[in-house]
Formats: structure tokens, sequence, C-alpha cells
């Protein structure tokens, strides 16, 4: 997917960062956040949206899954969703 522009918190200066930064990058962005932090990362977000803060969604990652599947399921999602459905939601993979 060529057109699909995805940023790595390593490549913006965010790396090591509190999550709650990582939220709002992402938000003022409008991007969608992937994360394998199920821990923490999704209560602040439920914080967010729960504040009226933009989040425009998390796709929580299970570490189980191999990176090829990983690759599959995120081809699939991008390619059935459209701009700002995710806003203040959580989705799981695998789907």
């Amino acid at each position: 997917m060529p057109l699909l522009d995805v940023v790595r918190v390593q490549d913006v200066g965010l790396m090591g960062r509190h999550d709650t930064v990582v939220l709002e990058r992402a938000g003022s962005e409008g991007r969608i956040l992937l994360t394998h932090d199920a821990d923490t990362m999704i209560e602040f977000a439920k914080n967010r949206v729960a504040s009226d803060l933009s989040m425009p969604g998390i796709v929580e990652i299970s570490q189980d899954l191999r990176i090829g599947q990983v690759i599959e399921e995120l081809i699939i999602f991008a390619s059935c969703s459209f701009d700002g459905e995710w806003e203040g939601q959580i989705v799981f993979l695998p789907l």
C-alpha cells in the first residue's frame, strides 16, 4: 500500500516518551495509533475520549501475531476504512 502514510515514534523523536505525549501527537495529526501497549495506552486513550480530546483511534496489535499476519490484518483494516471512521475507538488485532 504505497499511499499508506505510516510514521514510527522512533522517526519523530517520540521513542520512550509518555503515552499521553504520543497520543497527543497522534490526535493533533489525525493519526490512528498502532500499539502493542494494551496495559497503559488504552486507558490513556479512554481518558482522552472522556475529556473530549481528539483520539483518531487505536489499533492494539497482539504480540502473539506473526509479522506477516499483522501486515495482512493492517492491509484489510486500512483498505476497509474511511477517514475519521475510528475516531474515539479502540480496535484489537487480530480482527
